[in-house]
């Protein structure tokens, strides 16, 4: 069951990323609030202080400070925080970083698609039917998210 709003955190380093992230998912119409962190670092500083943790983190792996995987494993430590759903959202489509991130206990992995469309599809896939992996376990098969046009 979702809940009535759903608290969303972007990873992004990248200025132009952030704003394709957000004007696609606002075209999603779903009851939300986005929260945006510019590093690693920013990331790990918001998760520990903030009162009400996301239902999900969409984590860029090469950001300045602490990479993604740094973050991921910082997450995955913390019993506060290591239920969130994490999906990797990165330009890299390299199979050993999908396989590190998969071990390490991401959700979803997202080659980042260069199209609104094809995001779209990726964030209503992610939001709407990967709630099952959360619920049921992970399924590898399914674990990397791939479109083509």
């Amino acid at each position: 069951m979702y809940p009535d709003k759903l608290h969303l955190v972007l990873a992004e380093d990248d200025q132009d990323d952030r704003l394709f992230f957000k004007n696609v998912f606002d075209k999603l119409r779903l009851s939300h609030t986005l929260d945006v962190c510019e590093d690693g670092i920013a990331l790990m500083n918001y998760l520990n202080t903030a009162e009400k943790i996301p239902d999900i983190i969409f984590l860029d792996l090469a950001m300045p400070g602490k990479s993604g995987i740094e973050c991921l494993k910082e997450i995955k430590r913390n019993p506060r925080l290591r239920e969130i759903t994490i999906a990797i959202y990165t330009s890299f489509n390299i199979p050993t970083l999908a396989e590190e991130a998969f071990i390490l206990g991401a959700n979803v992995f997202i080659k980042k698609p260069d199209d609104h469309e094809e995001l779209r599809k990726i964030l209503s896939e992610t939001i709407y039917i990967n709630w099952q992996y959360i619920t049921d376990g992970l399924d590898k098969e399914n674990f990397i998210m791939h479109y083509r046009s």
